[in-house]
C-alpha cells in the first residue's frame, strides 16, 4: 500500500464540438453529433415495421412493468430483449480521403455495428464508451448504418441498466492523420506549467507525440467552491486540432493529515449515483445529467461516487462545471458472478477488463472532478488470495493510464467476522473503501496506522455517526451514502411499509409491484427528502441552518415499519386531516444549542439540540406550526382543499432536441402544496415538443413513465417535455378533475 501520496492533478474535458479544421474542410466539422433520424425495431431486424426514434434511447423504459419480466426486482420489473438501430448517412464529397470514426458513448449491451452489411465493431460491456472506425465500408453517397443491441440475457445487472443504444453517438472526421482523441493528456511539473500531450496518428499507422507547453502565470485553482476551467488546444498545422478544457488543482492525502484539496483540508460529503435518471429510465440526455449533477450540489453533497459503472460523459461534464469530486467506479464485480443466472460482468471480465479500464481512463482521465478511480464493489471472490493479484493489475493498469496517478480504491465490505484478512487487498489501493464498516475504523487505525479510509457506502439513518467519524479521525476521508437519488431496480431497497404488506429488504424477496429504490436524498421529482437537509446542515457550515419536518404519525396510512437503508417517513407538512389531537413526532434540524417550536402563536416547548437536532410531540391541531432557533424561522402552515395546479419549469427556452422538466403541485387556494392530493393528472403538449415522460415519487406506482397520465403522490409530480428539433414554442398543459388546467409555454 502506498503509505503517503501527494499528487498535482492537473486535467481536461474534451469540449463535445472541435473547430473547423481547415479552410478546405469548412463544411465538416471534426465532432458531429449523430442522435437523429434512427429507425428502432424490438427483438426484430426487419426494419420494415420500425419506428424512428432519437439518441439517447432506452427501450426498456418505454414498456410496462411486468412482475414476470426477466431482469426481475434488479431490473425495476421493466421488459429487455434484444433491439435493432438503423441510420442511413449521407456522406458528400469532402469526405473523400478522409478518416471517418463513429464514437458510441455507451450501448447497454452486447452491440454489434454493421456498416454497409460490414461487421465494423462493437462492445460486450454496456457502460464503455468505444470507437469504431468505418473508413473501410464507408461510401461517397449513401451508408446504412445497423447496430444490434442484445439485453435479453437475464440477470445481468443488479439495478437498472436500461437497453438500447442510450448515450450519444458521434461522426468523427478527421484527415487520414490525426490525434487520437484518447491519447490526449495533461500534466504539470507544477501549478505554473500546463502540459499537454497526445499521439498523432499517421495514415499508415505508426504514432509520433504531439507536445505543449503553457505557462501559467496567476493559476486559479478549481474546487467545488470554486470550479474553475482553463481552455487550449492541440494542433497539427493544417491537419488537425482538438480543443480542451481543464482545471488545475493538487491533491494531497495521508493518515496523518487527512486529504488537501489545493493545500486546504476537505471533507468528503458524497453520495453513491447509480447511472439512470428515474422516470426517463437509463437514456442519458445531457440535460438530464447536468440537472442530476446540480440536484447533488443544491443538495450539499460536494462528492460523488459513480457507483458500481463508469457514467456519461455528460455528467463528469456538468460534475467539472458545478464543482463535485468523483470517484470514477469501472466495474461492479470481477470474476465471480454476482446473479443468479451467471450473465453478468463475470463471463467477460479474463477477457474484457483491460480494455474496458483502458476505456474509462483513457476517456475519463481529463476531467477535473475525478479525484479517485475505483476497480470494483464487494467483490465477492474476496476471501480468495487470487483477488490480491487481479486488485494489484487492475490498480496498475489504472496507474499506467493516469500520468497523475490518482488514487486507486475498491468498495470494501464482509458481512462476517473475518475483516481483518482482507489487510493484504486493502493493501494494494491507496485509498481503502468501506462499505458500512465505518465503526471498524479507529481499531483498523490501530492495527495499520498508515491506511488512509473513506466510507464508500452508508445507511441513510447513520448520518450523524458517520459524519463524527469522519470529522474525528483524519484518516477517514469522508462519507458516501447510499444513495443521493432515488434510482430504477433494487426494488423496494430503503422503503418503508405497513404492517400487512410485504416484510423484508429488496435482496431477501421481489417486492412488486415496488420498481425502484427509496433510499435517495432526492426524489425522482427532484425533491429534497429531510434526511438531505439534516445532512447538509450537518457537513456545510455555510449552507441552511434551520429544517422543520414531521414524522408520519404511526397508523395514519398504517403502521410503519422501515428497512435497512430507509428513514422514518417524514415529510415537510403539518396537513394532516382526520388526526386531530393525535400525538405527532417534529424534528427541527439546527445548529444552534436550542429550539423553540410554537403551534399557532403558542409556545409548545423549548428543547436543547442534540446531534443538531431536536424532537418535539404534541397532538395535532391544523394552524401554523413555527420554529425559532438563532434569530431564525421556519413555519409550516396546513393547507387548505387543492385549489390549483403550479407548475414549474426549470427553464425558459429549449435547445434542440433539449428537456425541460416541469415540476407540477397541487396547492390551495394560498398556494400551499397538499401533501395529501394524489390527483389523476392529464398531460398535453401542444407546439414545437413532445412529452417525454410523466411520474412522481412513489416508486411502487404502476402507471408507465411513457403514459400522458399520472397520480400525484404527495401532492407532487413530474413532466418531461423534449424539443422535436427545430424552433418554435412548446405549451405544456396539464388537467385534473375539478381543478383548472394549468400551462407553461417554454420557447
Amino acid at each position: 500500500m502506498r503509505q503517503k501520496a501527494t499528487t498535482i492533478l492537473l486535467m481536461a474535458a474534451m469540449l463535445l464540438l472541435a473547430s473547423e479544421i481547415s479552410a478546405e474542410s469548412a463544411k465538416l466539422q471534426r465532432k458531429q453529433l449523430l442522435n437523429d433520424q434512427w429507425q428502432f425495431a424490438l427483438n426484430d431486424s426487419n426494419f420494415n415495421h420500425a419506428r424512428n426514434v432519437t439518441l439517447p434511447h432506452d427501450w426498456s423504459i418505454e414498456q410496462r412493468f411486468d412482475v414476470n419480466a426477466p431482469a426481475g426486482n434488479d431490473g425495476a420489473y421493466l421488459p429487455t430483449g434484444k433491439g435493432w438501430y438503423r441510420r442511413v448517412l449521407t456522406l458528400g464529397k469532402a469526405y473523400e480521403g478522409k478518416k471517418v470514426r463513429l464514437y458510441f458513448e455507451g450501448v447497454y449491451m452486447n452491440s454489434h455495428v454493421y456498416v454497409n452489411g460490414h461487421l465494423a465493431g462493437g462492445w460486450p460491456y454496456g457502460y464503455s464508451g468505444f470507437w469504431v472506425d468505418v473508413t473501410p465500408y464507408i461510401n461517397i453517397g449513401k451508408n446504412e448504418i445497423v447496430v444490434s443491441v442484445d439485453n435479453s440475457q437475464q440477470k445481468n445487472c443488479r439495478w437498472y441498466s436500461g437497453s438500447g443504444i442510450y448515450r450519444n453517438v458521434w461522426l468523427v472526421t478527421t484527415p487520414k492523420t490525426y490525434i487520437d482523441d484518447w491519447s490526449v493528456q495533461v500534466s504539470t511539473p507544477d501549478i505554473h506549467h500546463v502540459e499537454l500531450s497526445a499521439n498523432v496518428i499517421r495514415e499508415d499507422g505508426t504514432t509520433y507525440p504531439l507536445k505543449r507547453t503553457i505557462e501559467v502565470q496567476q493559476p486559479h485553482l478549481w474546487s467545488p467552491d470554486d470550479p474553475y476551467l482553463y481552455e487550449a488546444e492541440l494542433e497539427v498545422p493544417g491537419t488537425d486540432r482538438i480543443k480542451v478544457t481543464y482545471g488545475i488543482r493538487t491533491i494531497e492525502y495521508d493518515a496523518e493529515q487527512g486529504l488537501r484539496l489545493n493545500g486546504k483540508p476537505i471533507k468528503l460529503n458524497g453520495a453513491c449515483l447509480h447511472h439512470d435518471n428515474g422516470i426517463l429510465g437509463a437514456a442519458a440526455y445531457d440535460e438530464a445529467e447536468y440537472r442530476k449533477a446540480r440536484l447533488m450540489k443544491e443538495a450539499g453533497f460536494n462528492a460523488v461516487r459513480t457507483s458500481h459503472n463508469p457514467p456519461s460523459e455528460a455528467f463528469l461534464r456538468a460534475c467539472d462545471e458545478v464543482g463535485l469530486l468523483v470517484i470514477d467506479e469501472v466495474f461492479d464485480g470481477w470474476r465471480e458472478h454476482k446473479n443468479e443466472n451467471i450473465h453478468d460482468y463475470s463471463t467477460l471480465f479474463d477477457q474484457w477488463w483491460e480494455r474496458d479500464v483502458d476505456a474509462m481512463v483513457c476517456r475519463d482521465r481529463l476531467h477535473p472532478s475525478i479525484f479517485c478511480w475505483s476497480t470494483g464493489n464487494e467483490v465477492i471472490e474476496r476471501k480468495k488470495i487470487e483477488v490480491v493479484k487481479t486488485a494489484h493489475n487492475l490498480a496498475e493498469r489504472i496507474r499506467a493510464n493516469d500520468p497523475q496517478r490518482r488514487p486507486v480504491t475498491s468498495a470494501l465490505a464482509a458481512w462476517d467476522r473475518d475483516w481483518d484478512i482482507y489487510d493484504p487487498l486493502a493493501a494494494e489501493h491507496d485509498i481503502v473503501g468501506y462499505n458500512y464498516l465505518i465503526f471498524l475504523a479507529e481499531n483498523d487505525h490501530k492495527r495499520v496506522p498508515k491506511r488512509v479510509i473513506m466510507q464508500t457506502e452508508s445507511y441513510p439513518r447513520d448520518a450523524w455517526n458517520n459524519y463524527r467519524q469522519a470529522m474525528d479521525h483524519t484518516y477517514i476521508l469522508g462519507d458516501f451514502v447510499w444513495t443521493g437519488l432515488d434510482y430504477l431496480g433494487e426494488s423496494g431497497i430503503g422503503r418503508y411499509y405497513y404492517e400487512g404488506e410485504t416484510p423484508g429488504e429488496s435482496w431477501e424477496r421481489p417486492l412488486y409491484p415496488w420498481h425502484a429504490a427509496y433510499c435517495g436524498d432526492v426524489d425522482f421529482t427532484g425533491l429534497r427528502k429531510p434526511i438531505s437537509h439534516y445532512r447538509s446542515m450537518l457537513w456545510n457550515e455555510k449552507g441552511e441552518s434551520l429544517f422543520l419536518s414531521v414524522l408520519e404519525p404511526d397508523g395514519y396510512y398504517g403502521k410503519v415499519k422501515t428497512s435497512m437503508w430507509s428513514t422514518w417517513p417524514m415529510q415537510e407538512s403539518w396537513t394532516w386531516p382526520g388526526w386531530e389531537g393525535k400525538p405527532v413526532v417534529v424534528e427541527v434540524y439546527s445548529r444552534e444549542p436550542k429550539v423553540s417550536l410554537y403551534l399557532n402563536g403558542e409556545l409548545v416547548a423549548e428543547q436543547p439540540t442534540k446531534e443538531m437536532k431536536a424532537t418535539f410531540t404534541l397532538p395535532y391541531q391544523p394552524g401554523t406550526l413555527c420554529a425559532k432557533a438563532g434569530g431564525e424561522q421556519r413555519e409550516l402552515q396546513t393547507a387548505g382543499a387543492p385549489a390549483a395546479i403550479r407548475l414549474t419549469a426549470d427553464r425558459n427556452s429549449i435547445s434542440a432536441n433539449g428537456l425541460a422538466f416541469v415540476t407540477v403541485e397541487i396547492v390551495d387556494a394560498q398556494g400551499r402544496v397538499v401533501t395529501t392530493a394524489d390527483n389523476r393528472l392529464t398531460f398535453s403538449v401542444t407546439g414545437n415538443a413532445t412529452l417525454l415522460a410523466a411520474g412522481n415519487g412513489n416508486g411502487k406506482d404502476e402507471d408507465p413513465y411513457y403514459d400522458n397520465q399520472h397520480n400525484t403522490w404527495h401532492g407532487r409530480a413530474l413532466a418531461v417535455i423534449r424539443n422535436n428539433g427545430k424552433q418554435g414554442k412548446a405549451k405544456l398543459t396539464v388537467t385534473a378533475n375539478g381543478l383548472p388546467s394549468a400551462s407553461v409555454t417554454i420557447k
